[in-house]
């Protein structure tokens, strides 16, 4: 048996030797049969049978078919030769019809493909060409041939390179990537090359070739190794964008690159404004710095010299001095006429007059019926509370931070509505750090670098972790039955009737179709002479650099495809690799997508049950000590679960810092002038009321907002009692420290008393809460939910606040008040002390501190200066600083410290290779069914060069600006290469009762023998608007295979939407963005997006018949949660604009149109806004919506620092600026500090130990910002600015005091007389006694000095 085999082997070879190469001679002819060499292929692997014999003339079918299949090589009829049978280009035109599936894009590229394996299977010349290297005996109908399974082609760098650069970047709609990827094995797109390209198609492993094909590519003139005879084939092949001889029109330019109009770079970003070498910003800051400065400097000279010019003038007697009257009575130092009251100063004097009578009546009729009042209050803070059995609670991050009308908000709806939402994410990102890699000396493909991650090993484990996700089952109450994955996945080619092998799961098992044998296959092979063992690093090799095969090259023979039918993109399976090295990689990527139902569906509780168990297992499994991958996690559900979990966690921390306020509330409002009344002159009671107070105001608010179906947020809860505490403990403040500082007037009621205080302080409180009421209010014209809920619910709660301090509270004080008076003990009422009240004002230890040091020092002419200094380069920088802010929110701050999901956004920006996908979504109006409209869209031969894909290549060509990574899919090419007749996707059956209907490509041809269209004499194929839509619908549901990858199952069943009429009223078009790691990124994509589709729909509004409101839009995921940065800036200028307009008006109103005290009042505050942004910049904190709430809570507690000094700088009657500038800071401004900063400060200290990184920068952080900024400029910088800029002193106030002083001395001077002439009397008749004494001497004894003390007494 071995002799005859040897013998056999050897007149092979003497065959093989005798053959020449001559022209007009075959190598082969017919066909012999199948390869006995091949196993299991993808298509029949037929050869040809040893025939060295000359070129056959042909006619008849044999020339049409020739004519068909290799129209390059037609001579006409009678004058052409061939060296293939009739059945060979049958065979022939089916194997090239697998290529022209995806080839046939680009005529001439298909063409040079047809071209060159017509020449090496058909030419007259055929022996010129080809090397016959390897025949077997092949026996077929008991006669046994020579076939032949191997031989050499000769062609020449020209041709070949010319053909591979016309192939080379022809596109797959469906993917956005290559052809070519999936015809160059292992290499993939971007190693390809023509050698690499040639060794694929003729490699008989790929289950494609029928034989092994050596392709020898040389260079013109270059004979080293070319067998005598053999002439390498030079013919010319077609560039990408000539037409071909059948009147194929050139390629578009999508596909070839030559054929692209010149379209200009984009514009380069425009540099940074530069001035002299700096930025541009800062020496603007620094010029306005320096003008500010100069104009300061130029003020302060200016009045000291009016000073000195009046100090002068008094020296000379010219102004009038303080002396005496005729009485010794001191007098002002300037006597006020009537005439000298400006309207405005009435106007003051009026609007105090009024309010102060009002609130003293108020509050006295308050404090007389304390506990009718407090009976009312708490009825009506019930009935409004009672609200809260209805409460909406927002979660939903889209609700939350998305208006309902913007831009983004109404796309995703346009997008839900008509696709669905984006299915559901679950994904975990694996790695193995400390492993040991390797070189892999692979047979087929070389030394590989493996990483220690893409082990055996691990893999196995890989798949047994998928393997334990998948089988999830548990029981579901909304569905009463046991739920698993198959239930709620996504299934593209299945979605009807999924089982657990049609979910859409990603991994690298899906490589080995997640079967345990696959990747413990291991065959022995021989490739180019070596034999060595193949195994799944080869397999995987190959897949990872060819996903889209269904067969890789190695005698595995397996599939790359995954189980549920469709490819896994390498960078869906691994990533942290560089240069496509994919095995090399450092991470394994699994993801299991669900169908995203709406909340209102049932099985939307059922995906988030499944969404639980996933986090459960993988929780188990990363706590399993045997495992051995590091890794990060999430579901779709983690974002907002660890939001809420965060935010239940620091509740207590909330709870804390309300506890170290309401302790400190309580010390600070107590009265200590003696150990043995401190039980009595404690104010803890009162600072529980105003806690409760504020708490009621709080849940009144909530109440009142839920019984109109307003819904509330967390941000609410967390904010607006911080804020109306502030607020109300600041009035609290005011209000018990002028009550303690008061005196009881002789004869006045407690009650008197205490509506007599409320009448001084009201309007002041008035004044602060209105204005925050009224800020508050406006903004909630915010186009931001989160934002105007916030607005709407601060608003009433502020109010409230006022409300029941006005009522609530001061009953309390009235009840604790007349505690006080009894010497009872707080909290032990029944307890009583002996020592009695003083009934000297108590002033504590701020007011004469402030007054007596920290005054003086501040308001000292050197002070001042330097203060005004600090404040405005303060000012100044801040402003620099603020332009430099960063805009936006990243995803991981909204995680708490130590989440799982920091873990899994690090390892997302680390490991993933390419962006979220962004769909261009096409409304109704346009006409798809027209030739002009699919030119529009597609980008495909005889496509318009500016179609919507072609704008999207472009901008994909630039993806450090467009932030496209990877083109856009197109339904309207891949429909159109599904049409066209090269392929076997669209054809009708012929036979059996479907006759006339759309014929899958796996069913036998015998029954299918009609094509859906002919083929068109320019290589332009575009279906009439009948047929158009009559096969959309078939290739929408074509499952795609191998006979036609085309099919638009999977890819695009969901992607185009008819209405009852067949109009395509909605379809899109999905490419994918380059990785997006932060904010500034996702918006900056965003706004690059829109720009793209705007210019995209004007151009396609050009077409004919397109209707005026046609629009494309892109659509991402995540759109709905950056679109607010594009506006953010913009925005929060109006928000905050519109709050400090009524911190202007109402201070100017209540202050009797005091525009001078309004306008020092709104530059304060927004000195301190600007100053906030500026250190926000400074510490890190990005501005966003979160931001933009706290700073419109800055308005409001600026002007608790701000409006009380002002009002009461403003009612000072002290005779110079700097005087009253010292008496507000002393009176006011020790309340301010005690009120707001001291409250402010432990409770917002205590925020600092929260769990949550928002918590902690932008409440923690930036509230601790405001609050010392607000300090600062309401307790130093203002009174100093009031000292220099303030307005004068009020001339009715001034007069009125004036005529009482005079009203009071003339009163004096007038019971002086009357009592002088009393005494004048006494005397006259003491001394007419004494005369008469003879007439009655008893008389004298009676008149007494009591009689006269009585006289005195009744006068």
């Amino acid at each position: 048996m071995v002799r005859v085999a040897a013998l056999i082997t050897f007149l092979a070879c003497v065959v093989l030797s005798e053959a020449q190469h001559e022209p007009g001679y075959c190598a082969f002819y017919e066909e012999c049969g199948r390869n006995p060499s091949l196993g299991n292929t993808l298509i029949p692997p037929i050869v040809p049978c040893l025939d060295y014999s000359q070129a056959r003339a042909i006619s008849g079918e044999h020339y049409k078919k020739f004519k068909q299949v290799c129209p390059m090589l037609d001579k006409g009829e009678g004058n052409t030769f061939s060296c293939c049978s009739i059945k060979q280009l049958n065979s022939l035109e089916t194997s090239l019809t697998l290529s022209k599936a995806v080839l046939n894009r680009c005529p001439s590229c298909a063409d040079n493909f047809a071209h060159l394996h017509c020449i090496t299977t058909c030419s007259p010349n055929q022996s010129q060409t080809v090397k016959v290297t390897k025949v077997m005996n092949v026996t077929q109908l008991g006669i046994t041939k020579e076939a032949v399974v191997a031989y050499e082609a000769y062609l020449t760098t020209n041709f070949a390179d010319t053909s591979f650069q016309s192939c080379k970047n022809v596109r797959i709609p469906a993917t956005g990537g290559y052809a070519i990827a999936t015809m160059c094995g292992r290499y993939g797109a971007k190693l390809c090359t023509p050698q690499r390209w040639y060794d694929f198609q003729g490699d008989s492993s790929n289950g494609l070739a029928p034989l092994d094909i050596d392709f020898k590519l040389l260079n013109e003139g270059d004979t080293t190794g070319v067998p005598e005879g053999v002439i390498p084939y030079n013919g010319r092949a077609l560039k990408c964008n000539e037409t071909t001889a059948s009147g194929g029109e050139a390629c578009s330019c999508q596909d070839c690159e030559e054929s692209c109009p010149s379209v200009p770079p984009p514009a380069p970003t425009p540099p940074p404004l530069k001035v002299l070498g700096m930025d541009g910003l800062l020496f603007i800051c620094i010029i306005l710095f320096s003008l500010l400065v100069v104009a300061f400097a130029v003020y302060v000279y200016i009045s000291f010299s009016v000073k000195l010019q009046k100090a002068n003038d008094e020296e000379k007697g010219k102004r009038k001095r303080k002396g005496k009257d005729q009485n010794s009575n001191e007098v002002p130092q300037q006597t006020i006429h009537p005439s000298d009251v400006t309207c405005a100063d009435k106007n003051s004097l009026a609007a105090q007059a009024f309010l102060s009578s009002l609130f003293r009546a108020w509050g006295t009729i308050m404090a007389t019926y304390p506990l009718l009042v407090l009976l009312a209050s708490a009825v009506v803070v019930a009935v409004l509370s009672a609200g809260l059995k209805s409460l909406e609670l927002t979660t939903d991050p889209v609700e939350l931070w998305s208006a309902p009308n913007s831009q983004a908000r109404q796309e995703k709806n346009f997008h839900d509505a008509h696709f669905g939402p984006f299915f559901r994410t679950n994904q975990l990102i694996l790695t193995a750090p400390g492993r040991k890699g390797g070189i892999y000396n692979s047979l087929v493909f070389g030394p590989q670098n493996f990483s220690g991650l893409v082990s055996k090993e691990l893999v196995i484990e890989l798949l047994e972790l998928q393997e334990k996700i998948q089988q999830i089952e548990f029981w579901s109450e909304d569905l009463n039955r046991s739920a698993s994955l198959k239930d709620v996945c996504y299934a593209p080619l299945n979605p009807s009737n999924p089982s657990l092998t049609d979910c859409a799961v990603n991994s690298l098992a899906q490589y080995f179709q997640n079967s345990l044998d696959n990747i413990n296959a291991k065959v022995n092979m021989t490739y180019q002479g070596a034999t060595r063992e193949v195994d799944w690093r080869d397999h995987l090799v190959y897949c990872l650099n060819s996903p889209l095969s269904f067969k890789d090259i190695t005698d595995l023979g397996m599939s790359c495809m995954a189980d549920y039918g469709a490819p896994v993109f390498s960078f869906l399976a691994v990533g942290g690799y560089s240069n496509d090295d994919f095995t090399n990689a450092e991470a394994f990527i699994m993801t299991f997508s669900l169908n995203n139902y709406p909340r209102s569906d049932p099985k939307f509780k059922v995906a988030m049950q499944w969404e639980t168990e996933f986090l459960k297992i993988v929780q188990d499994y990363q706590k399993n000590p045997a495992a051995n991958f590091t890794f990060a996690y999430m579901a779709e559900r983690s974002l907002e679960d660890e939001i809420n979990r965060t935010t239940a966690e620091d509740i207590p921390i909330f709870m804390i810092s309300y506890a170290v306020i309401f302790v400190y509330i309580a010390v600070a409002l107590g009265e200590y002038s003696s150990w043995k009344r401190i039980l009595v002159d404690s104010k803890f009671l009162v600072g529980l009321g105003g806690i409760l107070v504020v708490g009621c105001s709080v849940l009144a608010s909530m109440g009142f907002y839920s019984w109109i179906g307003i819904p509330s947020s967390l941000v609410i809860l967390q904010v607006v009692p911080f804020l109306v505490l502030a607020v109300g403990a600041d009035n609290i403040f005011i209000f018990v420290l002028e009550y303690q500082r008061d005196v009881r007037r002789p004869g006045e009621k407690r009650e008197e008393q205490i509506g007599r205080v409320l009448g001084n302080v009201a309007p002041s409180m008035l004044l602060c809460s209105l204005s925050e009421s009224v800020c508050f209010f406006l903004g909630a014209l915010s186009t931001m939910p989160a934002v105007k809920s916030f607005a709407l619910y601060a608003a009433m709660a502020v109010l409230m606040d006022f409300v029941l301090q006005m009522t609530a509270f001061v009953a309390l004080l009235s009840l604790d008040a007349r505690r006080q008076d009894s010497n009872r003990c707080e909290l032990i009422c029944c307890v009583k002390v002996d020592k009695e009240h003083s009934n000297e004002p108590n002033e504590g230890f701020l007011l004469p501190f402030m007054r007596k040091y920290y005054a003086p020092v501040l308001l000292h002419s050197f002070t001042r200066f330097i203060v005004m200094l600090v404040f405005i380069f303060m000012f100044c920088a801040c402003l620099f600083l603020m332009l430099k802010v960063t805009v936006g929110l990243d995803q991981e701050l909204a995680m708490p410290k130590g989440s799982y999901m920091l873990d899994y956004f690090s390892y997302l920006y680390k490991y993933f290779e390419v962006g979220a996908p962004v769909y261009f979504v096409t409304k109704k109006g346009f006409n798809f069914t027209t030739v002009e409209g699919m030119n529009a869209v597609c980008s495909s031969v005889g496509c318009d060069q500016f179609s919507l894909t072609q704008k999207i290549q472009y901008a994909a060509d630039y993806p450090e600006r467009s932030y496209v990574g990877i083109p856009a899919n197109s339904w309207v090419d891949d429909y159109i290469d599904w049409l066209n007749p090269g392929s076997k996707c669209c054809r009708l059956y012929t036979l059996g009762p479907n006759s006339g209907n759309f014929c899958p490509a796996n069913i036998s041809a015998f029954l299918c023998g009609r094509k859906c269209m002919t083929t068109p004499l320019d290589g332009v194929l575009r279906p009439t608007v009948e047929q158009f839509n009559r096969f959309l619908p078939d290739f929408l549901s074509n499952r795609p295979d191998l006979q036609c990858p085309k099919g638009g199952l999977g890819a695009y069943d969901t992607a185009v939407v008819k209405d009852e009429n067949g109009e395509i009223i909605a379809s899109r078009f999905m490419a994918y963005h380059t990785p997006l790691t932060n904010s500034q990124e996702f918006t900056a994509a965003l706004q690059m997006a829109r720009e793209l589709a705007a210019n995209i729909t004007e151009g396609m509004k050009q077409i004919p018949g397109t209707s005026p409101d046609f629009e494309v839009f892109p659509y991402t995921v995540t759109n709905v949660f950056y679109e607010q940065y594009l506006t953010i800036v913009p925005e929060g200028l109006f928000n905050i604009s519109l709050c400090l307009l009524p911190t202007f008006v109402v201070c100017c109103l209540l202050l009797g149109l005091d525009l001078r005290s309004g306008l020092l009042n709104l530059l304060t505050i927004v000195m301190i806004i600007v100053d906030t942004v500026g250190v926000m910049t400074l510490w890190g904190i990005d501005y966003n919506a979160v931001a933009l709430i706290n700073l419109v809570t800055a308005v409001g507690i600026s002007v608790e620092f701000v409006s009380h000094m002002t009002r009461s700088f403003a009612l000072s009657t002290k005779p110079t600026h700097v005087e009253r500038a010292k008496d507000a800071t002393a009176s006011m401004g020790s309340a301010v500090f005690a009120g707001v900063a001291m409250t402010n400060l432990p409770g917002i200290l205590v925020l600092a130990f929260a769990k949550a990184q928002l918590i902690q920068i932008f409440f923690f952080r930036l509230n601790l910002v405001i609050t010392l900024l607000g300090m600062a400029h309401g307790l130093i910088f203002l009174p100093v600015l009031l000292s220099y800029f303030g307005p004068g002193v009020n001339k009715a106030v001034l007069l009125q005091e004036q005529l009482q002083a005079n009203a009071k001395a003339n009163e004096e001077l007038r019971m002086k007389s009357q009592a002088k002439q009393v005494y004048e009397n006494l005397s006259f008749e003491e001394h007419e006694i004494k005369a008469d004494s003879h007439v009655d001497a008893s008389r004298s004894s009676q008149i007494t000095e009591e009689e006269r003390e009585a006289k005195i007494d009744r006068f």
